[in-house]
This record gives C-alpha cells, structure tokens and sequence, in this order.
C-alpha cells in the first residue's frame, strides 16, 4: 500500500521523470519537482529521506518493480532514469475483463469514502488508478449500504493492522448489560455482518475465541506482548454452520430447520437464500430447509420474516418461536380493567 499522503501521486511524477530520455534528473531535481506538484496541490511537500524511500518502494518487486537505475554525472552527482526506456507503470499487461473487474473494484471501493476509519480507501483508490491507468466513472450509480454514524468505526483500520501484523491488544469493552471489562485480544479475524464490524481473537484472560463488536469498544491500544498464534480455529469455515456471528455452545448441534413461507414471500426467500445450505423441500407448499446451528441471528432473521413465515420443524425450535410471540403480543394487549360492580 502506498506510503504517506499522495504516495500515489509521488509514484506518477516520478515515473514521468524517469521515462523522460531528453534529460538527466538528479535526486534535488527530483524533489523540487515533487514538491512543485505537492505545493500546487494543497502546499504539503516531502524531504530527500521520503524521495529515497519513494525510489525503494518502486523499484521492490511487489510495488512496481520498477529497472530504476543510477548513472554518473559530472563531479559526484548522479541521475535516475529507467534502464528499460519502454518501462512504465501504466503498463499493465491486464486483459480486457482483468480491467473490467479492477474496474468495478475501485468503483467499489469508492462508495465507503468519507469515512473515518476508512481514509486509506483513498490512497487504495489512487494507486490503482495510477498503477493500471484506470478512472473509474465518476457518476453515482451503484450503492452500498453504510452507517457513517455507526460507533466503533474509528477503531477499524486499528484492527486490521494489528490483525494483519500480529499485534496484540488491550481492548475496554462495555457489554450490552453496561458492564466495563478490560481484555487482552490477540486478533485472527475481521468480519462485517448485519451493517456491523466485528473482530475475533484469543480472549488471553480466558483461552477462548472472543467476538468482539466494534460498537461496544470504549478503547483500544497495543499490548505489549508476544503474539500467541492462531492454531485452533479455521476461520474459513468458522461461520459455515451458523448465520451471522454468533457462535452457540457446543452442545447445540447442527440440524435441519424446514420454514414455511407465503407464497408472496418465497419467490424472494428462493432468490435470496437465508443460508448457503438452504434447499427446497420436494413435494411441500413453499418449504425450505436449512442446515444449521441455531443461534440468535436465525432467531432474528425468522422475526423478520413475520408474518410470512412459520417454523415447522425442529419442534424445540417452533416452540421457541411460539413462546417468543406471546411474550412480545402481551406488549400490544390492551390493559384489562376489573370490571366488577361495586354496588
């Protein structure tokens, strides 16, 4: 990923100088160019350590590699030029459907600027139309769903280095019944769910996986000790048997979950799976089954469905669900006075 503010745009200039054969640019030339571009731009600039580092990362294989070599110039000074004169990093080599999807990624990537947690989005976005030579479309036509309003959001881009980087972490989290608790995480994994950020890790205090809610966290800061590896959980299958993010306990199992729809209903519940396992019920009215492990985000997306929806099988499951209904009808009752006459 591109390094400081407009990396990307730092990455261009120089590539331009570098592919100019009709003249020899030494590394003050080189900056004063830079900062030239810089000042006009918005009045940041960059020094000669920054430039060096430029040079590095576009000659490291990963970035650009770019053939960035060095020639003699009069007295001790030298100058930078590409040894490959045909070398640029617009030359991409991408095949039509290759660009096409780069395409759609950075119109993608697009829709979650503005939010905080999410300014790296903009050198993402820059170095990859520099990199391909590829604009997206600069018309709103697609959309995604966000909450920029959403707490936590803050702590995101945190998560993800210190996941990335196997940095531990301190994290003051406030549970859902208000209690304040002060957890050493080592971070595995990020997850969005529901319009929610989450982050899983070892629960130092109690050798267990924790589902952290990033709206819930008050703080966070890097813990200063040794990573502890994650060698118990396959994060690509974690959530297969589940809907959402919570994990039941172990000793509810997966079964089968057949619910019946209105027939308004189906057509969207058949083109819109409620879980990767789902599957018609052969000879039913409108049935489906899944396979799952019951927990309260299928609790949750059952409610959704009310009043098109009716739990027929497993019969703990239905039950559950009846319960549920008449606790939530008694809030809708009317208050029944005694009525008793008093003469």
């Amino acid at each position: 990923m591109p390094k400081g503010s407009h990396a990307s745009l730092r990455y261009f200039i120089l590539d331009k100088c570098f592919s100019n054969t009709h003249h020899r640019y030494t590394i003050d030339e080189l900056l004063d160019i830079i900062n030239e571009k810089l000042g006009d731009k918005d009045g940041s600039s960059i020094n000669t350590r920054q430039l060096r580092e430029d040079i590095h990362d576009m000659r490291d294989r990963v970035m650009f590699n770019a053939p960035i070599k060095t020639y003699p110039l009069e007295g001790r000074k030298c100058y930078y030029r590409y040894s490959d004169p045909t070398f640029s990093v617009f030359n991409n080599g991408l095949s039509s459907e290759e660009a096409d999807n780069l395409y759609a990624t950075i119109e993608m990537l697009k829709k979650y600027r503005g939010i905080p947690a999410n300014a790296w989005i903009e050198e993402v976005i820059s170095s990859l139309e520099y990199r391909f030579g590829i604009k997206a479309n600069n018309e709103n036509l697609i959309s995604f769903e966000q909450n920029e309003q959403l707490k936590g959001l803050e702590f995101l881009s945190t998560i993800i280095d210190a996941t990335i980087n196997h940095q531990p972490l301190h994290v003051d989290y406030c549970t859902f019944k208000g209690s304040k608790i002060r957890m050493l995480i080592h971070p595995y994994y990020v997850k969005q769910y529901n319009g929610r950020w989450f982050f899983f890790g070892l629960d130092d205090g109690h050798e267990r996986i924790a589902n952290i809610a990033l709206d819930r966290i008050q703080h966070i800061d890097n813990a200063n000790v040794v990573f502890k590896k994650n060698d118990s959980v396959d994060f690509n299958t974690y959530f297969d048997d589940i809907i959402g993010v919570t994990i039941p306990k172990e000793n509810i199992k997966k079964e089968a979950v057949i619910l019946r729809f209105s027939k308004g209903r189906f057509p969207y519940i058949v083109s819109k799976p409620i879980h990767p396992s789902q599957r018609i019920v052969e000879g039913e009215d409108c049935e489906v089954e899944i396979q799952i492990r019951p927990n309260k985000e299928l609790y949750q997306e059952i409610f959704s469905f009310i009043p098109d929806v009716e739990v027929i099988s497993p019969q703990g499951l239905r039950n559950d669900i009846i319960e549920k209904m008449k606790e939530n009808l008694k809030k809708y009752s009317p208050v029944q006075k005694d009525c008793t006459d008093t003469k």
